[in-house]
């Protein structure tokens, strides 16, 4: 009996032991996983300690706390900033890879001057880094004083607080996600589609009505319309960009959707601009309609490629800078080095760029202008930025480099006030002085009585006697826009003046040479008789066709 006695005592001595030593194996153990939690060695034992005392099944922030540097800032809730600290970069969408964090206790950073420094993201997180303080590496004091200011930049409008208010819906995860992350997603869905809803009808209906009230229903729907459209877009875009990164997805999943966020934005805000500039150019081309000039009116289009251009091109560089993280330092260095390599190789292209410049500065003719300049001659019919177009009279189409009009002597006919129209009526040698006289008064009655010559300045007088006429100058000038009304007018004129030759006997003579015999009996001569002819019936005759063709009375 007291054998087994001893044999229960021995055993339960040696449970105990066992116990005892398993107990103090085990407080070691924690004691080095304990050491191992607040490693601040090297930049990664300290990026690790922080990160792996905040997860979900190992969560010891008073721990992650010790991984930054609380000098200054002692009476600050530690805690409260270092969760602070983490849902910041969750909410930048800073992913952090742990294997590419440096793991050397005597780590410099030669962007930093050589200092023992360590970014982990210098576009996103440019305040936050490590900084080695004796043998440790934590986060730097500056970076703790800045945490409170990125957390509301992170989360702007009290949207902090849906973080404390999201997670008390419940922890259960489903398909990965945590229950008030899914709730969280559904009421921004929600969200989303409400506020599209609404845009679409303040713009379909409240613009487009607005617009039509104004008088200005059908630039309303073909400009405004599509600018307010993609505005709406932007807008939903950036509520979503702002409410979901307080679900704090995983951090996989928030990484890539931040970089979509941030192309998005100022992707939208590009086609917002390049939408704006059609709203500008209808406006310029409603004022180009008002002017005379037809220049302007080429000008719109051109305005309206170029703006399109610079806004392309300043649109790009924000998303290169904004949505994807990219220096365009180097790239506007490149290109400005580049942009002189292309200026020596292309210097004829960017003189006629300059050219077409000084062409619509100076405006030394229009589209439409008839212009002459060396063996140029034709009508205007486009001012391109590199050259311009001119339809001949031959109806080919000559493009001439801006450059060169901009250097050469142009002859503007479009630009004449008055249409020149000269010629010399030739009557014959047989004509009485008498009839001369009315026939020159009744030209320039005609030319009195049409309503598109110069009236201030025109010479018709008999001025010469030629080999085998009686000349006539016959000098005027019409006040029309075109050469087809120039045209037009001349044939009125010389029409008017071969009634009145008509009405008064008079002959206009041309190249002849003349066997003068004399006349016989039997044989009417071919030259009209005068001589029972007066002044009083020339005048007469003048009279009745002034009254007939040119509606006055002598």
């Amino acid at each position: 009996m007291m054998n087994k006695l001893k044999i229960v005592l021995l055993s339960i001595l040696i449970l105990f032991v066992q116990s005892a030593f398993a107990q103090l194996v085990s407080d070691d153990n924690a004691l080095e996983e304990m050491d191992y939690q607040v490693n601040l060695t090297s930049p990664y034992h300290t990026t690790l300690t922080y990160f792996f005392n905040l997860e979900d099944n190992n969560y010891y922030p008073e721990r992650a706390a010790q991984a930054l540097n609380w000098k200054g800032m002692e009476d600050a809730d530690q805690v409260d900033l270092t969760i602070k600290l983490q849902q910041i970069f969750e909410g930048k969408g800073v992913a952090v890879r742990t294997s590419l964090i440096p793991n050397e206790p005597n780590y410099v950073d030669s962007l930093a001057g050589g200092e023992s420094v360590y970014y982990f993201d210098r576009q996103k997180l440019p305040g936050i880094f490590l900084a080695k303080r004796g043998e440790s590496w934590k986060f730097s004091a500056f970076s703790v004083a800045e945490i409170d200011r990125l957390h509301r930049q992170t989360y702007p409008y009290g949207t902090a607080k849906l973080l404390d208010l999201l997670p008390k819906i419940g922890n259960d995860k489903y398909f990965g996600l945590y229950l008030w992350q899914i709730v969280g997603l559904g009421i921004l869905l929600l969200f989303v589609f409400i506020m599209h809803w609404l845009f679409t009808f303040l713009v379909d209906r409240g613009l487009l009505y607005l617009m039509a009230r104004l008088g200005y229903g059908k630039m309303g729907e073909q400009y405004l319309l599509p600018v307010a459209k993609v505005t709406s877009i932007y807008f939903i875009v950036l509520l979503l960009s702002l409410f979901i990164r307080v679900l704090q997805l995983p951090i996989e999943i928030w990484s890539w959707l931040v970089v979509i966020f941030m192309v998005l934005k100022p992707l939208l805000i590009t086609i917002i601009f390049y939408k704006i500039v059609d709203v500008i150019s209808a406006y310029f081309v409603n004022l180009a309609a008002k002017t005379e000039s037809t220049l302007d009116d080429q000008l719109v289009p051109l305005l309206r490629k170029t703006l399109k251009a610079f806004v392309v091109v300043i649109g790009t560089l924000f998303i290169l800078r904004d949505g994807l993280n990219l220096d365009i330092i180097p790239f506007l260095t490149g290109l400005s080095i580049g942009g002189v390599a292309i200026a020596l190789a292309a210097q004829d292209t960017i003189k006629n760029f300059f050219g077409s410049i000084m062409i619509f500065i100076d405006r030394p003719f229009q589209v439409g202008h008839w212009i002459t300049s060396g063996e140029v001659d034709g009508t205007v019919e486009e001012v391109g930025f590199r050259s311009t177009r001119v339809r001949t009279f031959r109806n080919s189409v000559m493009y001439i480099p801006n450059g060169k009009i901009a250097d050469a002597t142009v002859d503007n006919h479009g630009l004449r006030q008055y249409r020149r129209f000269y010629t010399t009526l030739t009557i014959t040698y047989d004509t009485p002085p008498e009839l001369t006289e009315q026939f020159v008064k009744g030209l320039r009655e005609i030319v009195l009585a049409h309503p598109h010559t110069r009236k201030d300045y025109f010479n018709i007088y008999f001025n010469n006697l030629s080999s085998y006429s009686l000349d006539i100058m016959f000098y005027v000038f019409f006040e029309v826009p075109t050469w087809p009304l120039e045209l037009q007018c001349r044939h009125e004129l010389l029409i008017q003046i071969m009634k009145l030759a008509e009405t008064l006997g008079v002959r206009f003579a041309f190249p002849t040479q003349t066997l003068h015999m004399e006349s016989f009996p039997e044989k009417k001569e071919l030259s009209p008789d005068f001589s029972q002819e007066s002044a009083a019936s020339y005048q007469r005759k003048l009279g009745e066709f002034m009254q007939k063709e040119l509606g006055k009375k002598d």
